[in-house]
């Protein structure tokens, strides 16, 4: 269709399309497209692809219940409720457990020596700056050298003495009492374009039920013992307490709106957050400090708690689907492209060896046109020992006879023998009357290497002239007598030109030329057939020289082979 025709796009164009009567391909054919559609619609129904889906939109909420009686160095038997064992609050959707303490009491306001694993060690006052402090440091360094135990001298800081000393956590954990702690966690969601909301305490859930719900008996059961939040995630809580961590509490919503397959339940999972190796991590677990102050004497005191514990964060996710004619459209248009995977296997196995070669070659034939670029010559070859055509690419540094086949080409020429037949059936003393023939040139020329006939001449440099009529030595295509009946007769290449122009024969030398010329189509016509679309038929040096001898020019001079596509002549 030109492009620059406004009328062509009026038109329409379809695929050419081939059609193998077989019952081994049809079947193959049915079974690959019914395990293709077998698959879309698993897949379909699986993943709802027919759906329309929104994510959920949540919040969390979450209730500690738990008391627990701990023996503390220096302090005594203390009792943990949930305001303290429940800590600062937290981020949203998360809370924190104190499972361990580091206690340091009776802090009070003054000068003392630092902690050495907190500051430099030092001998004279030269080496403790007044006013100076780090990140590491507790407090203000006042410039004076003091003793921190018999051993060893620090530099004097001003701060809330005794210092912190201890930075490993007890084994084991103070509070490991918290692995029988419970929460209550209340999630609510909803997916905005359905209009849909729902709680993870579902409407038939009442006061009795959460009171005696086990999660080992009910998956659905909003209460959650620590101990089995922690083993759920595959982590024992009793090493976990010494130095916390992080515990991800995850509720997935995978809800399915559609009427008669309703269905919005949580399902629950646990999993650790944070590096559980210490000696992967720089400062491994988890903890904080907080002071509890109080008057001693008049005197203001505090006693300093770090605090180690577990966080537990509820991660909400999930979506909603209902049923959308849009969606399963696109669905099923967007899974039409995979029954051309049964095009490309059938199309593979045909022109493989795992089928017919005689069925793949004339399928390929069929289906397939070739189209060679312009600017690349394609020359046809037909030898008079082989049955099919070869294709090959012109070349200017090799031999014609030399080149590789690109591909083969079956060979048509069932309108010459049609000729040949009635050639045949003419009167026999005309047919067997010896052709008046001139003198053979050819014997005039050294044989070339590539020659197989012992006819052919080397009279030309051109590495494109250099064919032969056979692949193998043996006997020439002009001895036989069919070369003499349809390429060489003159009656035949005069009826020929008559035919073509009835009103106007050439005479003389242009005669001459006109017979030669017409000789050589009837070769190429005769050898050929119907060549292949856009190749070039070439003539093998010893026909041509045969012809040229039969018609010969007057002053020796031939324009020689010139590559164009040639029309078979009838």
């Amino acid at each position: 269709m030109p492009s620059c025709d406004v009328l062509g796009l009026c038109q329409y164009q379809t695929n050419k399309l081939v059609r193998i009567q077989s019952v081994r391909l049809g079947s193959l054919k049915w079974s690959l497209n019914g395990t293709i559609l077998l698959i879309i619609c698993i897949m379909m129904l699986w993943n709802r692809e027919y759906q329309e889906f929104d994510l959920v939109v949540s919040s969390v909420t979450t209730k500690l219940k738990g008391v627990a009686q701990t023996n503390l160095p220096g302090i005594g038997d203390v009792v943990w409720d949930v305001l303290d064992f429940s800590g600062l609050p937290q981020d949203k959707n998360s809370f924190f457990v104190v499972t361990n303490v580091i206690i340091t009491k009776n802090q009070m306001k003054g000068k003392c020596p630092e902690v050495p694993s907190k500051g430099r060690l030092c001998r004279t006052d030269k080496d403790c700056e007044k006013g100076a402090w780090d990140q590491q440091s507790h407090g203000i360094q006042t410039g004076s050298c003091v003793k921190f135990d018999v051993l060893k001298k620090t530099c004097e800081v001003s701060a809330w003495c005794p210092t912190e000393a201890t930075s490993s956590p007890p084994r084991p954990a103070l509070l490991a009492a918290a692995e029988n702690f419970t929460v209550l966690i209340k999630n609510n969601i909803r997916f905005p374009a359905f209009s849909f909301i729902r709680r993870n305490i579902l409407p038939q859930m009442n006061v009795a039920y959460l009171r005696s719900c086990d999660r080992g008996n009910d998956s659905l059961c909003p209460i959650f013992r620590l101990g089995d939040i922690v083993r759920g995630a595959g982590e024992t809580f009793s090493d976990m307490a010494v130095e916390g961590g992080v515990i991800g509490i995850q509720i997935k919503w995978d809800c399915n709106l559609d009427r008669f397959m309703q269905s919005c339940l949580p399902r629950y999972s646990f999993r650790r957050l944070d590096e559980k190796e210490s000696n992967r991590s720089l400062y491994p677990g988890l903890n904080y400090r907080f002071v509890k102050y109080h008057m001693v004497n008049g005197v203001e005191e505090r006693t300093l708690y770090k605090a180690f514990g577990i966080r537990f964060d509820v991660l909400v996710f999930g979506r909603a689907g209902r049923f959308s004619l849009v969606q399963l459209i696109v669905y099923i248009g967007s899974t039409l492209s995979y029954f051309a995977l049964t095009t490309l296997v059938i199309d593979w196995l045909i022109q493989t060896r795992c089928y017919s070669a005689e069925v793949g070659q004339n399928y390929s034939e069929r289906k397939v046109e070739s189209v060679q670029d312009k600017q690349q010559c394609i020359l046809c070859v037909s030898y008079v020992d082989e049955k099919r055509l070869r294709l090959v690419k012109k070349s200017h540094k090799k031999s014609l006879q030399d080149l590789k086949a690109m591909s083969e080409w079956h060979k048509d020429n069932t309108v010459h023998l049609r000729a040949v037949l009635c050639l045949l059936q003419q009167d026999v003393g005309d047919s067997q009357a010896p052709p008046t023939q001139k003198s053979d040139l050819t014997v005039k020329h050294r044989r070339p290497a590539w020659c197989k006939c012992d006819r052919c001449a080397a009279s030309s440099s051109l590495p494109q002239e250099e064919l032969c009529c056979r692949r193998s030595d043996g006997a020439c295509i002009t001895s036989s007598p069919l070369f003499q009946q349809l390429v060489l007769r003159r009656s035949l290449l005069e009826a020929v030109l008559l035919h073509q122009d009835p009103l106007s024969p050439p005479v003389g030398e242009v005669q001459t030329a006109a017979l030669r010329h017409c000789a050589y189509r009837l070769y190429i016509s005769w050898r050929f057939g119907i060549p292949p679309p856009d190749t070039h038929p070439a003539i093998p040096s010893c026909s041509v020289w045969r012809i040229r001898n039969e018609y010969p020019s007057s002053d020796g001079q031939y324009s020689g082979f010139t590559p164009s596509r040639t029309t078979p002549t009838s």
